[in-house]
């Protein structure tokens, strides 16, 4: 899964692909690169970051993808709010990621059963502006996994059938570094949730403290690329059905390694 942030302030790539057409481009460059899906998303959940109103996002996004799914892009939809996941939908996205996995928006459920997409249920506990000061936790693992449990009997009531359910353990989301290696550690215990597993880890915060300068200085987002690629490697290898990620080709090359790893070698 490439990344399009139609967006001012992401984290690592902010203001980049903010022109309709820059992001157009760069959604065809992605799939060029050997991305299977291409999320467009219009507001920054990165820590600290207000929302945008709801006509803004719709703005951002809509027309980008209209325009890479006329193009035969598979493209889903970076969202928190039903309108806009409807809007998408509408317009050809085929999947809906929802960072609140349903907290944010009571109707997103609803409008996901409706459609019939895929859905990508992260755990999360809240809003940017303060989500730093929700990662608490005694066993984060089991708490995640619990959470996300929890969260999924809810969207199965509330009419999403369980093969449209993706989990993702939400890394960066309301979690510390040692939080985000934990979780990594155990995708296992994630997997038998029973749903399909996504990961972004791609520049996130922990992997620029990892790999800081001697003085302790983090890693720029976007010297972290490497250690990315390392992530995905990994994370293919324990059962991940999809990678997030900035830069697609190493990933994409990454995952290639996996799978032969996995299968004992050979084509």
């Amino acid at each position: 899964m490439g990344v399009v942030n139609v967006t001012p302030d992401s984290f690592s790539d902010g203001g980049q692909w903010f022109d309709e057409g820059a992001a157009i481009r760069h959604g065809h460059e992605l799939v060029r690169q050997g991305a299977d899906i291409v999320d467009v998303g219009g507001e920054s959940t990165r820590p600290g970051a207000v929302r945008v109103s709801l006509e803004e996002e719709l703005a951002r996004v809509v027309p980008v993808i209209r325009a890479l799914a006329a193009d035969g892009v598979p493209v889903s939809v970076d969202t928190m709010r039903a309108e806009v996941a409807r809007a998408a939908v509408e317009v050809g996205a085929r999947l809906v990621n929802d960072v609140s996995g349903g907290l944010a928006d009571p109707e997103m459920a609803r409008v996901v059963a409706d459609t019939g997409v895929p859905y990508v249920v992260m755990h999360w506990r809240g809003h940017s502006h303060d989500m730093d000061t929700r990662a608490v936790y005694t066993d984060v693992v089991t708490e995640v996994r619990e959470e996300l449990a929890k969260r999924i009997d809810l969207i199965l009531a509330d009419g999403v059938a369980e093969e449209q359910i993706v989990i993702d353990p939400g890394l960066g989301f309301a979690k510390r570094p040692e939080h985000n290696w934990a979780l990594m550690a155990a995708l296992g215990d994630l997997a038998e949730l029973g749903h399909p597993l996504l990961i972004g880890a791609s520049r996130k915060r922990f992997l620029g403290r990892l790999l800081a300068d001697s003085d302790g200085t983090p890693r720029p987002f976007g010297r972290s690329d490497d250690a990315t690629a390392a992530v995905t490697a990994l994370a293919a290898r324990d059962g991940a059905w999809c990678v997030r990620v900035h830069q697609v080709a190493a990933n994409a090359d990454a995952v290639r390694v996996a799978a032969a790893w996995t299968r004992g070698g050979g084509r």
